[in-house]
């Protein structure tokens, strides 16, 4: 059997909050140290937790700085971290991965190390694509026999999963791995007037919707892994998508996703794409914020203040954490697969998971796109806590068996997690 299991949660935003909320259900851990730049709100997180369940001492705070490797490599040490839990925004993802391999603990993050590209490239041209440093010390880890769990999120994370399910179970041959995520949530003031906030960090939105869209093409690649990458313009080849359980159809975009730069390394298929349901208000902010220059990381100067424009962007809208009680409606993340199926017939199914604010609400106190993110990294530690989930080197959600998680996800609670995942063919 495994070590017992001593996690250091880096982040205590949404997503940290309502993965301490999840965690503290289950009995996989010895120990769960909720670390934040913000010692307060670790401890509301901590605090908000242990109220779950009475008389729970495996929860404890700690203060740390994310963009500080050796501060996280330190706090790992001191807390006998076996596995380092990275809940904070992509800017942070080097510090944190970088700490966790030097405190000789294995690391999980929800969102891969950011991409670079020069501005001025020819569109499809692929620069510093997600992922790409950190899969370039894939060999420290699998030396140091460490696993670097990447994109263990929902989106990537359990479509990840889907993508192998499919592969595993329903396919004989993949013409595409087409992500698709929408929702049709709304957000209202005290009044009851819709109103904008994003249902999570509003600076992930901006690096992720604004940057050239990654497509994966084995035909263009010819065999070559990398050279299957090419990039398209923002906001590409928008299509109307029909998503379940009563959400309906929403426009869809590409976006660029860890789904398309995984999917390729470990799963059989044509062609590998990520689109997302932004919708046209939110399209048109992002495209003013850009044309304004509001979406750069480069600081300016603000009255002799150094400050960086997509920051105060970020700061300015309402912490996603906060918005469940002014939500209402479903969010979906679900995986397209379109080919040949086991009995040689054309395929197309779409795997999926929905969940309703209302519920996630109710059970946990968390609004739905911040719980459903929260959930399937809480599900994959359990999975490596009792060995059914085992590696080294770095490695997507794909490098792993699929049932054990999708199985664990949806069984009813206690016994599993309670939140079941829906198939349906599509013609």
């Amino acid at each position: 059997m495994p070590e017992p299991m001593r996690v250091l949660m880096v982040g205590a935003g949404g997503v940290g909050d309502a993965a301490a909320r999840i965690a503290v259900e289950r009995d996989f851990f010895e120990a769960w140290v909720v670390a934040d730049y913000d010692l307060e709100r670790a401890e509301r997180t901590v605090a908000a937790a242990r109220a779950r369940r009475p008389g729970e001492e495996r929860l404890s705070a700690a203060q740390v700085d994310a963009s500080d490797a050796d501060a996280v490599t330190a706090l790992a040490r001191e807390v006998r971290a076996t596995h380092v839990f990275n809940a904070v925004d992509p800017r942070f993802v080097m510090p944190i991965f970088t700490g966790a391999l030097a405190a000789d603990a294995d690391y999980l993050d929800m969102a891969m190390s950011l991409s670079v590209r020069h501005p001025d490239a020819p569109y499809e041209q692929v620069g510093v694509k997600l992922g790409d440093e950190q899969f370039a010390r894939a060999a420290e880890w699998e030396a140091a026999g460490r696993l670097a769990l990447l994109g263990i999120g929902v989106e990537p994370g359990l479509s990840d999963v889907f993508a192998r399910y499919a592969a595993d179970e329903l396919f004989d041959h993949i013409d595409e791995l087409g992500t698709r995520d929408g929702a049709n949530l709304v957000i209202r003031d005290d009044d009851g007037n819709e109103v904008f906030a994003p249902g999570f960090s509003m600076w992930t939105i901006i690096e992720e919707c604004l940057n050239p869209p990654v497509v994966w093409e084995r035909e263009r690649g010819g065999g070559d892994l990398e050279a299957g990458f090419f990039t398209l313009p923002p906001f590409s080849e928008p299509e109307v998508f029909d998503f379940p359980e009563g959400i309906g159809p929403v426009e869809c975009v590409h976006v660029e996703h860890e789904e398309v730069l995984l999917m390729p390394r470990w799963v059989e298929a044509d062609r590998v794409t990520f689109k997302y349901g932004l919708g046209e208000e939110m399209i048109g902010i992002l495209r003013t914020l850009h044309t304004l220059g509001l979406d750069s990381t480069e600081p300016v100067s603000v009255k002799g203040v150094q400050v960086s424009p997509r920051d105060v962007v970020a700061a300015c809208l309402p912490d996603p954490a906060t918005i469940g009680p002014r939500m209402e409606g479903k969010t979906c993340a679900g995986l397209l697969v379109t080919g040949t199926g086991k009995d040689g017939s054309p395929r197309s199914t779409y795997l999926y998971h929905v969940v309703d604010n209302a519920d996630s609400m109710r059970d946990y106190g968390a609004q739905c796109v911040v719980w459903q993110t929260a959930i399937n990294p809480v599900v994959a530690l359990e999975l490596l806590a009792d060995g059914t989930w085992k590696g080294s080197g770095v490695l997507g959600p794909e490098a792993l068996p699929p049932k054990p998680f999708l199985d664990l996800l949806a069984a009813p609670r206690p016994e599993g997690y309670g939140s079941p995942w829906g198939m349906e063919d599509r013609t």
